[in-house]
């Protein structure tokens, strides 16, 4: 839209009234072209539907044409197949022809029959023409004769002849030769003019018919005077005849002079410059085509009526329209120019500018628009200069308060480098005159307080890590070589299961084959009894139908004997017959002699009377007679004869078949003999069949039972596999999970050094010895009141791979290998009350569990002073510090988070990583051991499980807690349970109720009682919270190190 904006020249884009107009002329010209376009289609239109209807007259006066003809071909047809033609009797034929000359249609004008052989005329309507020869017919030549046949006639061209009154007519005639005589033919003559009248005759409308050379044979202008127009020769310079007879009927609008019809008969000619439309037709059946002419004005008098009128309309809409945007447009140009006017006075500054109009429509509220704009502008610049005053002065003030800033940034800027640089007893002066300035300074002066008390804290922490991660390490070695020797073990134990499936699936794989050859077996089994009864019933049908069989032999036996007493008979009457015969022909010869001897006697009378004739004659019939009848008898006797040696023949031919009939009855009363004993043996066979098949079934049973006990094993087999590769890869994880908390702990060991060099830089007025670290770091006084939550994981319930001192893992985590991350874990998040200031090494894993990454994190708010195990690892615990009571520091005490001091990132504002839970925290407890007591790290082990579910799970938890028993043995003559591998660095922390406590919860085995695990479970149930008011005492600093939940 822009580029086409662009495109008009300015001169036009800034008057209205322009741009109006030369809308108004786009939509004029637009009219004037659709109404045009419009009126031009609908002519083109009518034109097509115009010429369509000429060429369908057209054709339509060529299909009557052809009907005309096929019915004259018809008539001649029925004439040359009529009986009177096939007698060929002229007499008769000249009768008919006569008689069909009146009864038929007024288009007959003669009909002859014509002798071809002879040359003649022999019957016809025409007098002249009877009995004269052939070349008397007119306009019929010889050789048209040769080309009719008995079925398809020979046509003429139109031609004139004289009719019964002496006038001349245009007659058309048809040669067809005689179906039952091909040397006679019948010559038809139809009146073609008398069809003439039937042709369209309206008004300035020629039709003519042409023949195959273009000649005028038909037309509905009477031929003109004498008959002019017949045979005229049409040129067809336009091709309307030669495109009827190849593409068919045709429509063109073609000038007169190109019509080629100069006769004044039709009006056409080269002197007519008048165009016409012509349309022309094929004679189908023939080479004729129907030609019609008519004037272009009457053919397209309404399609001209229609364009004229389309045109006068389209002129009127674009007048119309011319007016109305005249009239319209210059209103509109003339209103919005005087508000152009009125608003380039606004424009200038006077807005006094009379903007008052009577309009009411769009124009006048646009003056109301301008008006109300009048007025808004002009309370604007009042209130933009009372503003602007405001501004200035408020601009000064803030300018002053600026200076004053920037002065007190400088001074404070000063004391944070010298922070910076390590002056940590630097401090702000907050007696300045802005309050948040003032604030500042107190906080940041609170802050350098606080960092020294936490630097100094450091250092005597990171001592303290030093000391317990060798021992860490120390432990860590000897439970991981116990694992590996765990490992192995599982691992033999894998492969033995692994061969006993292999052979179960064998047995399987045999006892299915089995089971399928004895279900074939019994299959077959039943298909021979089944045979067996089919071939008892057929033996009993056998011997019924033998039986049958004896039956009707015996019969037929009967009525052989019948036969043969009847034959006998007949030979009888044969001979009496052949006796009769001889009489007959006894009496033949006698009659012969009589008529021998009348012969005799009328040939004496010869040359008597016309009676001695007739006596001569009857005696020559009786003689004729009785010779026929000598031979009817001797022809009679001779079949006889032959009769007589057939019935001999047939007689002997009974007899034989009666004695062969008497043998085949003893052979059918063997047959069912047999038949009996096959049947009886064929229900022996079934019955046996029947028990085999019975014992098949049964053994078949007992199969699928193995089959199934079988399969059963199997699966139990394989399952037992499955979970021996599970302990397999559990135990071998646990080692990989060891050897990380080795290499944790030593770097660990070298992180708590690097920490104690760095801090060695701060300067700070706190004695290091003078530090005290269980009362400095309170979680009671930082979060309100963090609830412990005593984890004890059963060790039957998880496949956690890393059994054995390992740090607390992700518990999100899916990987089963720790990470070698190290935090101090903020876990105040997590708990509701705190029993004691515990610091936790917490293992996290990052995204890559094979990380060797070690990140060391300090508790900022909440500082733990122990180190803690995760219950689930097997039996390596720290110290309980349930009984022992914890000294709260006053609530006031801020701390610094080590995050801020050695600027290490803070994963999120609890010091948990995003990607890991911290698992909830285990008391500071000596002697606990994990909850399930299949797990237990301190039994025998050749513990048995008690339930088969327990196989895979509890074995790897058992053996796993053997592997990781505490190797240090205890001071105070206590078992190995209750040792401590990772005794508090602070010997002054350790007091001897915890001592006690721990001799309590263990017995003398080294096992934790039965006691202290309902007494854990209870604590970690109803979250009991130990006050440190209540014992009155120090809380031991405890290190403790755990594994999470890694099976979730």
């Amino acid at each position: 839209m822009d580029f086409a904006r662009r495109l008009v020249p300015k001169a036009i884009r800034r008057r209205y009234a322009v741009k109006f107009g030369i809308a108004l002329l786009i939509l004029g010209l637009s009219v004037g072209l659709i109404g045009y376009g419009a009126t031009g289609a609908i002519t083109t239109q009518m034109e097509d539907r115009v010429q369509d209807d000429h060429a369908s007259a057209a054709g339509q006066e060529a299909q009557s044409l052809q009907m005309w003809n096929e019915q004259n071909e018809h008539t001649i047809g029925t004439i040359t197949r009529s009986d009177v033609v096939a007698s060929d009797d002229p007499a008769a034929i000249q009768h008919r022809f006569l008689d069909w000359e009146e009864h038929l249609d007024a288009d007959t004008f003669e009909i002859s029959y014509v002798d071809i052989s002879n040359e003649t005329v022999t019957a016809s309507t025409n007098e002249e023409l009877r009995d004269g020869s052939i070349d008397d017919v007119n306009n019929v030549p010889r050789g048209a004769y040769s080309d009719a046949t008995e079925t398809v006639p020979w046509v003429s061209d139109a031609y004139l002849a004289e009719g019964e009154f002496g006038q001349n007519t245009t007659v058309i005639t048809y040669v067809q030769l005689s179906s039952e005589n091909s040397d006679r033919a019948v010559v038809y003559t139809a009146d073609l003019e008398a069809y003439a009248n039937q042709l369209q005759d309206e008004t300035g409308v020629t039709t003519v018919a042409l023949n195959g050379d273009n000649e005028v044979m038909l037309d509905n202008a009477g031929y003109g005077e004498d008959h002019e127009t017949l045979g005229y020769t049409y040129s067809d310079d336009t091709g309307l005849a030669q495109s009827a007879r190849t593409e068919g009927a045709t429509t063109q609008q073609v000038a007169g002079s190109d019509l080629s019809f100069d006769n004044y008969a039709y009006g056409l000619g080269e002197d007519n410059e008048n165009d016409y439309v012509a349309s022309s037709a094929r004679v189908f059946g023939t080479d004729w085509v129907v030609l019609t002419v008519e004037p272009a004005d009457q053919a397209l008098g309404f399609v001209t009526t229609i364009n004229e009128w389309g045109i006068y309309a389209t002129l009127l809409g674009v007048l119309m329209i011319g007016m109305v945007g005249a009239v319209l447009g210059r209103n509109t140009a003339v209103s919005i120019d005087r508000l152009t006017d009125k608003a380039s006075q606004m424009e200038e500054g006077n807005l006094d500018v009379d903007l008052e109009t009577e309009r009411i429509d769009n124009i006048g509220r646009l003056y109301d628009g301008f008006d109300s704009m009048r007025v808004a502008l002009r309370e604007q610049i009042e209130q933009a200069e009372a503003a602007r005053e405001d501004a200035e002065r408020e601009r000064k003030r803030v300018q002053e308060i600026n200076d004053e800033l920037e002065k007190t940034a400088a001074d404070y800027s000063d004391v944070m480098e010298a922070a910076a640089d390590g002056n940590l007893t630097a401090r702000m002066e907050a007696d300045g005159d802005n309050e948040a300035m003032a604030e500042i300074a107190e906080d940041f002066n609170e802050m350098l307080d606080e960092i020294e008390q936490t630097i100094a804290e450091l250092n005597r922490f990171a001592t303290d890590v030093a000391t317990a991660s060798e021992q860490v390490t120390a432990s860590s070695e000897e439970v991981r070589s116990a694992s590996q020797q765990v490992t192995e073990s599982i691992q033999e134990i894998s492969d033995g299961a692994d061969r006993q499936n292999e052979s179960l699936q064998s047995v399987n794989q045999e006892m299915s084959g089995l089971s399928t050859t004895t279900e074939e077996i019994a299959a077959s089994s039943n298909e021979v009894a089944d045979i067996a009864e089919r071939t008892v019933d057929t033996g009993k049908e056998g011997q019924e139908a033998a039986q049958a069989a004896i039956t009707a032999m015996d019969e037929i036996e009967n009525e052989a004997g019948s036969a043969v007493a009847e034959i006998r008979r007949l030979e009888e009457e044969v001979q009496q017959i052949d006796e009769l015969i001889n009489t007959i022909s006894e009496i033949a010869r006698q009659t012969n002699m009589l008529a021998l001897n009348a012969n005799i006697e009328a040939s004496r009378s010869a040359g008597g009377s016309s009676d001695d004739e007739g006596f001569s004659v009857v005696a020559k019939e009786v003689k004729a007679l009785s010779e026929d009848v000598a031979e009817a008898a001797d022809e009679a006797e001779d079949r006889l004869e032959a009769i007589r040696e057939r019935t001999e023949e047939s007689a002997a031919e009974v007899e034989g078949t009666s004695e062969d009939i008497e043998d085949a009855s003893e052979q059918v009363e063997e047959a069912v003999t047999a038949l009996e004993e096959i049947a009886t043996l064929a229900q022996e066979t079934n019955v046996g069949v029947q028990e085999i098949s019975a014992a098949t079934e049964e053994q078949a049973a007992s199969t699928q039972e193995v089959v199934a006990m079988v399969d059963d094993a199997a699966t139990i087999s394989e399952e037992t596999t499955s979970e021996a590769e599970n302990v397999a890869a559990a135990a071998e994880e646990q080692t990989t999970a060891l050897t990380e908390v080795t290499k944790s702990a030593s770097s660990l060991s070298e992180q708590a050094s690097q920490l104690s060099e760095a801090l060695d830089r701060f300067d700070t007025d706190i004695d290091r010895d003078e530090v005290d670290i269980e009362s400095a770091f309170d979680v009671d006084a930082e979060l309100d009141a963090a609830e412990p939550n005593f984890d004890v994981d059963d060790a039957s319930e998880t496949n956690d791979s890393e059994q054995g001192i390992t740090f607390d893992a992700d518990a999100d985590s899916e990987q089963a290998e720790p990470d070698e991350t190290l935090t101090f874990d903020e876990g105040a998040d997590d708990a509701d009350d705190a029993d004691d200031d515990a610091i936790e090494f917490d293992a996290e894993p990052g995204a890559d569990n094979q990380s060797a990454e070690t990140e060391v994190e300090l508790e900022g708010e909440q500082a733990a002073e122990s180190l803690e195990t995760d219950p689930s690892a097997d039996g390596v615990t720290a110290p309980d510090a349930g009984d022992a009571s914890a000294t709260e520091e006053p609530a006031d005490a801020a701390e610094m988070g080590a995050e801020e001091i050695l600027g290490i990132e803070e994963n999120d504002g609890n010091g948990f990583d995003p990607a890991t839970e911290s698992t909830d925290p285990l008391a500071d407890e000596t002697t606990e051991s994990a909850a399930d007591e299949t797990a237990d790290p301190l039994a025998d082990p050749d513990l048995e499980t008690t339930t088969e579910t327990e196989d895979a799970d509890t074995d790897a938890a058992e053996d796993a807690a053997h592997a990781v028993e505490p190797v240090t043995e205890p001071e105070d003559g206590t078992d190995a349970s209750a040792g401590q591998p990772l005794e508090p660095v602070d010997a002054e922390a350790a007091d001897t109720e915890s001592a006690a406590a721990a001799d309590e919860s263990t017995d003398s085995d080294g096992s934790p009682t039965d006691d202290d695990l309902a007494s854990d479970d209870g604590s970690e149930d109803n979250d009991t919270e130990t006050d440190a008011d209540e014992s009155g005492s120090e809380s031991d600093d405890v290190f403790t190190f755990g594994t999470s939940e890694d099976d979730e």
